[in-house]
């Protein structure tokens, strides 16, 4: 369901030449016209509200009649939005895009190069992740959002991980400080293969989602394989399926999976989460949705409960995440005053506001922006999310799929040849040589589609 929130102001026709230097790409003695924005339905309760006032305090400043929608991504119904106005020419000014659709618009969405390097020396370095979804023969196609981003870390329970596993997560990744060295540098997937077993000899399997339907299952799994070096292809749009790293990640995962809970090929993005909440696993990976959810219905459970770096491969620590972006239509009648709104809501202070509205669920994807109050003082546990954030040095802010040319990228995420590789090899009785040889005849043909 889409709601919509309208507020009308009143055009002045005398100049405000004030107003034309507060905003950047506002032009002429104030912004004036109309503008029609498209946002996100966010599931925090309260967090609409925050955008929504926020647009609102801004287009008073600038004497703009401003229209608010809030999608939902149920049914795809934002991805549908996006591609019949893409398709009309006419829509929205501002569209909140999702994680792979920026690329796909490319062809009739509004340069923003200019505005992302304003942003940049604003708000620092953008994240790696979210220049490679964002940008289109080396040019950004829409701005990386504040909301709606996020990376998918490790949530576990602090009891379970030092009663079952010996360790204690909150020693390694303290909040309100650096990670205990020694610790953080033997959390390696080795290591965290091996507390898995004991997770699951101990009654609490780590609930790590294999699923063909779960995003979170292509995320982290995508994660394992960077770390270790294992891409499917290179950036140049070569198939590089068929190396020793890719054999070791799959010999990896025939160790793991069976650690993992029987039915969890079959789990969707909720598989996860309901495993954790329902008090039956030691460990997912997740954004702080579950943790959100587990404050509500089971208090005991969230007090248990600790955010904390991803483990570290051969090749690096890599977080899996998920980006959003913020897009103008080349279409759009008044560009100048979308540009003027996102400036706006891309600032330091907009974002802080965006993060505490969201319980710090929303992640800001620039390298300044990860120091708000938010995460250190949220709770129960106090301090649980403090390093949701990648705040750590080691950390590299990946997209499962990447290097390979973003087309090609978003077909091996979209079809999960990552995890029907894995499952070929444990599920289907196939050979590791089996299982890859699948998946480069696959990729050959998201190449000639």
């Amino acid at each position: 369901m889409t709601r919509t929130l309208t507020r009308r102001t009143v055009l002045k026709t005398a100049a405000a030449t004030t107003t034309a230097l507060a905003m950047p790409f506002v032009h002429g003695a104030h912004a004036a016209g109309s503008l029609k924005v498209g946002f996100w339905d966010h599931w925090v309760p309260g967090a609409n509200d925050v955008m929504s006032k926020i647009c609102h305090e801004w287009a008073e400043k600038e004497k703009v009649d401003i229209q608010i929608d809030f999608i939902t991504t149920v049914g795809d119904k934002l991805i549908l939005t996006a591609a019949a106005e893409a398709q009309a020419r006419s829509g929205h000014d501002i569209l909140a895009i999702q994680t792979w659709y920026a690329v796909g618009h490319a062809d009739v969405l509004e340069p923003m190069d200019d505005l992302v390097k304003q942003l940049e020396q604003q708000n620092g370095k953008v994240t790696a992740g979210a220049e490679y979804l964002g940008t289109n023969d080396g040019h950004w196609v829409a701005v990386p959002a504040n909301v709606g981003c996020q990376t998918k870390p490790p949530c576990a329970r602090i009891d379970l991980m030092k009663q079952l596993c010996g360790i204690d997560v909150q020693k390694m990744y303290p909040a309100g400080g650096p990670p205990d060295k020694e610790l953080a540098d033997n959390w390696t997937w080795d290591t965290f293969l091996d507390a898995a077993g004991k997770a699951a000899k101990g009654g609490s399997p780590f609930g790590m989602p294999m699923g063909q339907v779960a995003t979170d299952a292509t995320d982290w799994v995508g994660a394992v394989f960077a770390s270790h070096g294992a891409f499917l292809m290179d950036k140049d749009g070569n198939i590089t399926v068929k190396t020793d790293q890719v054999k070791q990640v799959l010999e990896w995962f025939k160790k793991a999976v069976p650690l993992f809970p029987a039915d969890t090929f079959a789990w969707d993005d909720a598989g996860n989460n309901k495993w954790l909440v329902s008090g039956k696993g030691a460990l997912i990976m997740n954004p702080p949705s579950a943790w959100a959810v587990a404050v509500r219905d089971m208090p005991k459970i969230a007090e248990q409960l600790w955010t904390f770096a991803s483990p570290k491969g051969p090749k690096g620590r890599y977080e899996p995440s998920q980006p959003w972006f913020w897009g103008t239509w080349s279409f759009s009648p008044n560009k100048a005053a979308a540009k003027s709104l996102l400036t706006h809501l891309s600032s330091r202070e907009s974002a802080e506001k965006f993060v505490a509205a969201s319980h710090g669920y929303d992640l800001p994807p620039w390298a300044n922006l990860l120091d708000f109050k938010t995460w250190a003082e949220e709770g129960p546990p106090k301090g649980t999310l403090y390093s949701y954030p990648p705040r750590y040095p080691d950390q590299i802010v990946s997209i499962a799929c990447a290097p390979a040319p973003k087309k090609i990228a978003n077909q091996i995420y979209s079809q999960a040849t990552m995890t029907k590789m894995i499952a070929h090899c444990t599920q289907q009785g196939q050979s590791i040589d089996q299982a890859i040889a699948w998946a480069e005849q696959e990729i050959e043909g998201f190449m000639r589609s």
